[in-house]
């Protein structure tokens, strides 16, 4: 990359370098990048130089933080542009905005807006990328409270196609705006963003982990249970196979449980009073519910924090009914015998259902349920991990009602929009990208 070595103040490494392997590497470790080049950008001015370099040397560009979000792998025709290193957030406490590059991931922002009384709107895990969450619309443990990540976007630097910097928000460049907030991203590579804020101290919340043997009472129960919930409390169930790991609370560890997740910006007392019918149903193992600062939004899911091989499904659902709770235990419940770890099933509605002032490309506003599920997929096992997956959101085909982008595990990515909302997604890429610079990164199934 010799011809753009002298605009770059970050640093590029090709096959054989000595950094390239750790470059090239994410959080699913299935995802194995091979590209031509990788550029670890230290500006918005790394960035357009990197995706003119690309343009000029026949490449295509795919975009890197953290993997979290990697699908699929990035081949030798392609450069690798790494925006880990824009990490900078600035505040702005009195117009509760944050102001964040590409890099930045929710834990540093959570703890730098709770200083002040605030929080952003984020996903489960701290570790993940908050560009990519909202390019994907972003589902958090407060998400029926506070509504997808993606309608809190008020503005974006980005680099489009044409190497040229841009501003981006309602106004200046509607179509771009539209298509970042919750269209997956790839139209255009996000430099930083401005988000909205929210006044929020704290939150009553946390999890309920119960015995894998009383799976089906527990599943049945939260079904009937969580739609009576007001939209202040979001909640969420999985079934889960923990490994037995040390740093695991010693009632878990190697077992298979059932995780009930709750968060609430209500009261202390009326999420106690809500709650205490799903812990008659039966004995938990551990409760970790307690009224918690905004840094401790993790603990309501627990994410795993370290790199693993993994392969992901998912689906929306219309309903969530007793047969298919049943399909559910058949498929991933105790007893059986299935290299899935995870199989959650979330409460939607409440604001995620609202749209934003300014519309966005965010789908599945109007599920009320969604499934998601994890395998592990470290040889042997690997394949069987891929086709239990699909197998689970397949035995949910009756009450399935489309995909949520961040929770589609990169298939049947074209039932995650109306067919209007996909068709402009897909005029946007054909106007902004005509030569598929950015199409290993391009979500948008393109006709």
């Amino acid at each position: 990359m010799t011809a753009t070595t002298t605009e770059l103040t970050g640093t590029v490494h090709r096959p054989g370098d000595p950094g390239y392997a750790t470059a090239v590497g994410g959080f699913n470790l299935t995802v194995v990048h091979q590209p031509a080049v990788v550029v670890e950008a230290r500006s918005p001015a790394d960035v357009a130089a990197a995706v003119r370099y690309a343009a000029r040397a026949s490449l295509r560009v795919t975009v890197q933080n953290t993997g979290h979000g990697a699908r699929r792998p990035a081949g030798p025709d392609t450069l690798l542009l790494r925006t880990g290193a824009l990490d900078s957030v600035s505040l702005d406490p009195a117009g509760r905005t944050a102001t964040l590059g590409a890099g930045v991931t929710a834990g540093p922002l959570i703890a730098a807006a709770a200083e002040h009384g605030l929080a952003p709107v984020t996903g489960a895990a701290p570790s993940v990328g908050l560009v990519g969450l909202s390019a994907g619309g972003g589902i958090g443990p407060l998400a029926r409270a506070l509504g997808f990540a993606a309608d809190r976007v008020r503005s974006l630097e980005v680099v489009t196609a044409d190497g040229e910097q841009r501003h981006v928000d309602g106004a200046t460049e509607p179509d771009l705006f539209f298509a970042l907030r919750g269209g997956g991203g790839g139209v255009a590579v996000v430099t930083s963003m401005t988000v909205e804020l929210v006044e929020l101290a704290g939150f009553w919340g946390g999890a309920v982990f119960f015995p894998g043997a009383d799976a089906a009472a527990v599943l049945h129960a939260w079904r009937s249970w969580a739609p009576t919930l007001p939209p202040e409390v979001t909640t969420s169930i999985a079934l889960l196979r923990l490994p037995p790991l040390p740093q695991l609370p010693e009632p878990l560890r190697g077992q298979f449980v059932v995780h009930l997740r709750i968060a609430s910006t209500g009261s202390p007392e009326e999420g106690a009073a809500l709650l205490a019918p799903m812990l008659r149903v039966a004995e938990p193992l551990l409760d970790t519910v307690a009224s918690l600062p905004c840094t401790a939004l993790a603990s309501v899911h627990m994410d795993p924090t370290d790199p693993a091989p993994v392969t992901e499904a998912g689906c929306l659902l219309g309903e969530f009914t007793a047969e298919a709770a049943d399909a559910l235990l058949a498929e991933a419940g105790p007893g059986t015998q299935t290299p899935l770890v995870l199989a959650e099933v979330r409460a939607l509605g409440g604001a995620m259902a609202t749209e934003p002032a300014v519309p966005n490309a965010v789908g599945g506003r109007d599920a009320r349920w969604s499934l998601y599920t994890v395998g592990f997929a470290a040889p042997p096992v690997a394949g069987a991990a891929s086709a239990a997956a699909l197998g689970l959101v397949e035995a949910m085909r009756p009450w399935r009602s489309g995909v949520q982008y961040n929770l589609a595990g990169g298939r049947d990515l074209v039932e995650a929009w109306p067919a209007d909302v996909l068709a402009r997604l897909q005029q946007i890429t054909r106007d902004r990208d005509p030569q598929r610079l950015l199409a290993p990164a391009q979500p948008v199934p393109l006709p």
